[in-house]
């Protein structure tokens, strides 16, 4: 198996995640992100008391999970809306991707079995890792706060991109991970697309939401009106205290 050669790297398209479960990343730490929305959504459901996110790559992979355990609730989207009968073939998913729709009254206490475009396969392609862990700008300073606690040996933020592309809302938010944790790490130590990712962040932190609605993703949800004020959570920065991390398939808030 290929090892990680640097001790701090970013990831920006699925083409470069793909080649992950054939890496040994038993001595990495690896962060996704999936700013527009998966991981800001899973955050948010934590945050609402959700008991666990089950990240599936595929619908059918959700119904199966629905089939077993009747109880869990299913999340979902294919390109940007929620998932509907007619790609299951009758069943109507719970929720869609929006972080807005996972209030404390319809999660508190629930399973929810989610499946996304990217960010789930995303998550789905490190799971062989050390650790697996869940960020958005909302969380960004409690993930970045424990990295900086643990100093994990080689860490690993992967940006979860849009279809087979990079995406700039992912890497804006990997590039404000890194900047949070650039002391940590000498210049040998840092790949260049870790120093690209800050660069680009460094560059746009004065305003975000400009930056994000210049991404293709950030242009496509603000022209849906029940999706535009996705926009603003999603860039909410440092509101919620909480760090996922997935586990055995299960994401829940590490303890």
């Amino acid at each position: 198996m290929q090892m990680i050669p640097s001790r701090l790297e970013v990831l920006f398209s699925p083409a470069e995640f793909a080649r992950l479960p054939a890496t040994d990343l038993s001595q990495t730490v690896c962060v996704v992100f999936d700013i527009l929305r998966a991981t800001t959504s899973i955050t948010m459901a934590l945050h609402h008391g959700a008991e666990a996110l089950l990240p599936v790559a595929e619908i059918s992979e959700a119904l199966t999970i629905k089939r077993e355990q009747p109880g869990v609730l299913l999340a979902g989207e294919r390109d940007g809306l929620r998932i509907g009968k007619a790609l299951t073939g009758g069943i109507e998913f719970d929720f869609g991707n929006s972080p807005r729709e996972f209030t404390p009254e319809k999660v508190a206490g629930r399973t929810i079995a989610i499946t996304t475009t990217n960010g789930t396969r995303a998550l789905r392609a490190c799971a062989c890792a050390a650790q697996v862990l869940v960020a958005s700008f909302p969380n960004l300073n409690s993930v970045s706060t424990w990295l900086r606690r643990h100093r994990p040996e080689n860490l690993l933020l992967i940006c979860s991109g849009t279809g087979e592309d990079a995406a700039g809302e992912d890497a804006l938010a990997a590039g404000a991970m890194t900047d949070a944790l650039w002391d940590l790490y000498t210049i040998s130590q840092i790949a260049d697309s870790a120093q690209i990712a800050r660069q680009f962040y460094l560059s746009h932190a004065s305003n975000l939401r400009e930056a994000m609605s210049h991404t293709r993703n950030g242009r496509r949800l603000l022209r849906i009106p029940e999706l535009k004020d996705d926009l603003d959570l999603c860039l909410a920065r440092n509101t919620v205290d909480l760090v996922p991390e997935m586990k055995h398939g299960r994401v829940a808030p590490l303890s």
